[in-house]
This record gives C-alpha cells, sequence and structure tokens, in this order.
C-alpha cells in the first residue's frame, strides 16, 4: 500500500515558523533564548514527521543552524554566535515587518477591487539629432565590423614608435667607449651605461663593446658590479677613429 505524504500546512518558510514559536511562547525576539526555541522547533518537526509530513530541505537547515549556534555558544567565548544570534534576530525582525506590511496592503484591497486609469497615448519622435565626429563614427564602424577590422591596414600612429625612434650606430659608441677608456684607461662596466637615454643606446654601447672585445683591444675584468673595463697593452690613441 503506497505511504501517503504531506506537505507542511500553515508554514511558508523556517522563518515564518520561528516567527509562530517567539510569538507563541512569549521569547523576547531582540533576545532570543536558542536553546528554548531549538527545543520548540525540533519538536515541531518531529511532531510533523510522526504524522508522515513531508519536511522540507529549508526547515532541516534551519534546524542544523540553531544547533550550530547552540554549540558555538558552549565555547568560553562565544563572539560568533552572539553576532549569529543577532544575526537571525535582525531576519526574524524583518520578516515580521515584512508580514505586517502585507496585512495592510490586503486590508486596502478588500474586496480585489483596483483602480487605474488608462494608458496615455504618448508621441514618439523617432527623429536623430545627435551629432558625432567624424572620428567617433569611424571607430564605431571599425568596433561593428568585428573580424573584418583585421583586414584592414594598420593606423599610422602604429608605427610612430618605430618611426621616431632615434637610431644608435655600433661604430659611434665604439668611438664613445674607446675615448672614456683613453681618459681614464680604467672604467667601471656600468658607467659606460649611466648616459643612455634609450634602449636602442643600451644595446649599441653593449655591441660595442663586443665588437672591441672580439678585435681584441679592451678586457673586462672582475664580475657584478666590480666589473672595469681597460684597454689592451699595444692601444694608443691613433687607433680611435672619428
Amino acid at each position: 500500500m503506497e505511504t501517503i505524504s504531506y506537505k507542511i500546512p500553515g508554514f511558508e518558510g523556517p522563518l515564518d515558523l520561528l516567527l509562530y514559536l517567539v510569538q507563541k511562547h512569549k521569547l523576547n525576539i531582540m533576545d532570543i533564548p536558542i536553546a528554548e526555541l531549538l527545543e520548540q522547533y525540533m519538536k515541531t518537526i518531529e511532531e510533523w514527521k510522526s504524522i508522515n509530513l513531508e519536511v522540507a530541505a529549508e526547515f532541516l537547515e534551519m534546524a542544523a543552524r540553531l544547533v550550530y549556534i547552540k554549540s558555538a555558544m558552549l565555547l568560553p567565548r562565544h563572539d560568533e554566535a552572539d553576532e549569529m544570534r543577532r544575526e537571525l534576530s535582525g531576519e526574524l525582525m524583518e520578516y515580521r515587518h515584512c508580514q505586517e506590511a502585507a496585512g495592510r496592503l490586503a486590508e486596502q484591497n478588500i474586496g480585489g477591487n483596483l483602480f487605474v486609469r488608462d494608458p496615455a497615448e504618448i508621441e514618439l519622435d523617432l527623429t536623430y539629432r545627435r551629432i558625432h565626429p567624424k572620428e567617433s563614427i569611424l571607430d564605431a564602424y571599425l568596433a561593428a565590423a568585428g573580424r573584418g577590422r583585421r583586414r584592414l591596414p594598420p593606423p599610422a600612429k602604429a608605427f610612430s614608435n618605430i618611426v621616431s625612434r632615434k637610431i644608435v650606430s655600433v661604430s659611434s659608441k665604439i668611438i664613445f667607449v674607446l675615448r672614456h677608456l683613453y681618459k681614464k684607461n680604467k672604467i667601471r662596466y656600468k658607467e659606460l651605461f649611466n648616459q643612455a637615454d634609450s634602449r636602442s643606446e643600451l644595446v649599441a654601447i653593449f655591441l660595442a663593446l663586443l665588437e672591441l672585445i672580439k678585435a681584441n683591444r679592451i678586457r673586462v675584468d672582475g664580475e657584478g658590479d666590480n666589473q672595469l673595463v681597460s684597454m689592451k697593452s699595444g692601444q694608443s690613441k691613433s687607433n680611435i677613429k672619428a
């Protein structure tokens, strides 16, 4: 024989049941005695189960929440429990306010009569009056074109960093390195890069050093910050080409 089960009557959710229990047992909603409320709540759920009523998951979830608050209150410091209890009190107060507001609205609508006015006709003016600069119109078109934009040639500004970049020759930096060495004979490796204004100049100085080392005209000694660049013996000032 098939077992008959019934939905929980009279309560729209766990907050509805909690508010009913608070009002029935005259509990302080602003300072809820969790142990007493939990006892009454679990007693109600057990009564539902005894008559084969189907207990919804949200009611069981609220029961677990109350058990957790009660367990946290047994700890020496129950700050978390106090915070959760205040949060539950706030939810019940808000739910009660909603119930009261719903009752007042129901009283104003006795008989189901609603009074509304006839819709007014609105004249629509579809003339577009905004003025856009031609650049923004082009940008809007390119954005709407999607993949077709990829087939367009890149704008001139995309090449500005390449075209306007100063070209530094390695030969000029070879002379730059040699002149510094003839003045001081030895110079710290990092000092040669201190006056560089751009990445191109840094690269040109580095390549100049490699060329001079390859030509056996200079040597680099040391490690890290202590590296020194010096002329090799037998080099003269006449070797510098302007």
